[in-house]
């Protein structure tokens, strides 16, 4: 039987799904570990104020919501969730930084959700919430098999995230001729993708070409021969498209590299990440069209908005995360009639909060994404 799809509809159309008549037992305990104190104290007040309005919408009074402080350490992670544990904690909602994990597997009996996009190399305590390069290039597959692209190029940087770009084409298999790694560093950069595209050898069949026509006699020579040194290169490109892995700036670095080889998105299809609706992308004109996996954005801004009104803040990924989170586990509990457990992120299971569908099976979480591209300096939803 097909797994039902559970809506909690949160702030989207105003209606909260969770029955309240249920009479409460015992509270439900639920840890939640973040970094309250220190440079990354920002980020751990934001979320403990999106906690607070996925809590008020809940409004289930046998749910309490436990903070510590990790310091944004490992070791400090590991003992405040020790103190939770004595207190009773079975779920734990972090750590934010993948690094906080390390030692987590001390505790066997407490499943932690933490907010990395990580899959690879988690102790098996810990479940990965963020949005991960799985998820991701499932969302790019449908794409490329709508626009009947098969030989794209994957762009990966040399960097840790590397294996779980590998991990995810291996697990999704997506359709690519090639992956292509690159250094960062600008001169390499540029160098390494001009031996990608061939960029010396079409130029030099653009010089011949001229030099050809221009030992030949005929009709309309000149304007043929003006016609080619408009172009900056000669000759056909064995891809399709290319996936981008990276961010930011770096990903700007990249795509003006592929723009100075003649390789534009007029010719070929510039597909990237979940770039989280990075507005400065607008202004890149020269990269539109480009194409990206994301969250659903109507929920998103109007997340932002929310948290905004609600704090005089500006929201961020992690604090829409958690928001999010915080539904999934009280979910998740709702069904399993409101006894905490480890087999409930094993049971094969559906949320819909605010990113999208959230998949559970076997201590895993995926994520049903949307998709997106730039065009006419516009976000456009494409699927």
């Amino acid at each position: 039987m097909k797994t039902l799809i559970k809506l909690l509809i949160f702030s989207i159309l105003g209606v909260c799904l969770f029955n309240q008549n249920i009479l409460a037992s015992e509270k439900i305990k639920i840890g939640l570990i973040i970094p309250l104190s220190g440079e990354n104290s920002f980020i751990g007040e934001r979320i403990i104020k999106s906690t607070r309005m996925a809590i008020n919408k809940i409004n289930d009074d046998r749910i309490e919501i436990i903070p510590r402080d990790t310091k944004s350490n490992p070791i400090d992670a590991l003992k405040v969730s020790k103190e939770l544990y004595k207190n009773n904690v079975r779920i734990i909602i972090g750590p934010v930084f993948n690094e906080s994990t390390k030692y987590l597997d001390d505790l066997k009996e407490v499943t932690f959700i933490s907010f990395t996009n990580k899959l690879i190399d988690n102790p098996k305590n810990v479940i990965s919430a963020g949005v991960n390069a799985v998820s991701q290039l499932q969302t790019i597959k449908k794409f490329n098999e709508k626009n009947s692209l098969s030989e794209s190029v994957f762009l990966i940087p040399r960097s840790q995230f590397k294996k779980e770009i590998e991990e995810a084409i291996y697990k999704t298999k997506i359709k690519h001729k090639e992956v292509f790694y690159y250094d960062r560093e600008a001169t390499k950069l540029t160098k390494q993708i001009e031996d990608l595209t061939n960029y010396q050898i079409r130029k030099d069949n653009l010089k011949y070409e001229i030099k050809r026509i221009e030992s030949l006699s005929f009709k309309d020579k000149e304007k043929k021969i003006q016609n080619l040194k408009k172009k900056d290169t000669l000759g056909k490109i064995n891809f399709d498209s290319v996936i981008i892995a990276d961010f930011d700036e770096n990903l700007k670095s990249v795509a003006t590299s592929l723009l100075y080889t003649d390789i534009s998105p007029k010719r070929i299809k510039y597909i990237t990440l979940n770039q989280w609706f990075d507005e400065s992308l607008l202004k890149e004109n020269s990269l539109h069209p480009i194409y990206f996996p994301s969250v659903n954005k109507s929920n998103y801004k109007l997340f932002m908005n929310d948290f905004k009104y609600a704090y005089g803040l500006d929201g961020d990924q992690l604090s829409f995360l958690s928001y999010d989170l915080i539904g999934l586990v009280y979910f998740l509990i709702y069904e399993n009639n409101f006894k905490v457990s480890k087999k409930i992120f094993y049971k094969k299971n559906k949320f819909k909060g605010k990113i999208g569908i959230f998949e559970i099976n076997k201590n895993t979480i995926t994520h049903q994404l949307n998709f997106y591209g730039i065009e006419d300096n516009k976000f456009k939803k494409i699927f």
